[in-house]
């Protein structure tokens, strides 16, 4: 799944509980730890996520391959206007020290940072040698992965307790999206926060919302088929998650 984030340039992901409870809890816990662990660049994993028992199956995992993954490098071979990714792990009045993935850890001159902060950083070239600045981040051309929302809320919670421009449920029962193409490409270019959201492994969103006491027009301003001619009985998350963002990333490019 965090493949298919990547590469489609999603900016965030949120894993909400369809049918809350301890199993489900742990389950949704898992998936989080994993997206985290995928989206962090190698040379920080060791540092931020330590020996969890949850990732001893992690080496079979495939790499993101994304611009914030690059490869570990000795610090004299950086290039100007590089971005790295690193993690704070020692902090004093005035210097911090951080992890970058070079061969020792590099000394930044800035206020107090939290020791584990993750932070973002431009490579700066002079006649004197190699600086580093903090950035906020890269420029919106760059994709920087995703972040992984924690708060695990269930369905109609999250569609109403966050704002979204525009929210697209998918349905196999929803309107196949080359009826409804041009209001939908342009309901997608003015919208800043757009939502997508697919079912469980287990149902799909009718079923979830409805022991919520909601129906899906309730919350999605519109309901898309993005498989119409399914060949088989259901479809699972991640097939639908490619299946999604693959058509509408083909349908509405160049949005901006």
């Amino acid at each position: 799944m965090g493949r298919g984030l990547a590469i489609f340039r999603v900016d965030e992901v949120i894993v909400y509980l369809d049918s809350p409870n301890e199993m489900q809890e742990q389950d949704a816990n898992l998936l989080l730890t994993i997206l985290k662990y995928m989206e962090t660049p190698q040379y920080l994993r060791k540092r931020l996520f330590g020996m969890m028992p949850q990732l001893r199956y992690a080496g079979i995992i495939p790499p993101l391959r994304t611009p914030n993954h690059p490869l570990t490098r000795k610090q004299k071979e950086l290039r100007h206007g590089e971005y790295r990714d690193g993690v704070v792990i020692a902090s004093q009045a005035g210097q911090s020290l951080v992890e970058l993935g070079v061969e020792r850890p590099i000394r930044l001159n800035e206020d107090r940072s939290p020791i584990g902060e993750r932070i973002t950083l431009r490579v700066r070239r002079t006649n004197l040698g190699v600086g580093f600045e903090r950035v906020s981040a890269p420029p919106s051309e760059i994709y920087w992965g995703y972040r992984v929302n924690d708060s695990k809320p269930n369905l109609g919670r999250l569609v109403k307790g966050l704002c979204f421009d525009l929210v697209v449920a998918t349905s196999r029962n929803g309107k196949p999206i080359t009826e409804t193409l041009a209001k939908f490409r342009n309901d997608w270019r003015n919208a800043q926060r757009v939502l997508i959201a697919v079912g469980s492994p287990r149902e799909g969103l009718n079923e979830i919302l409805a022991r919520e006491g909601l129906i899906l027009e309730d919350v999605a301003h519109v309901i898309l088929n993005t498989i119409p001619f399914q060949g088989t009985e259901s479809v699972r998350t991640e097939e639908a998650l490619y299946a999604t963002l693959a058509v509408l990333n083909a349908m509405i490019r160049g949005r901006s």
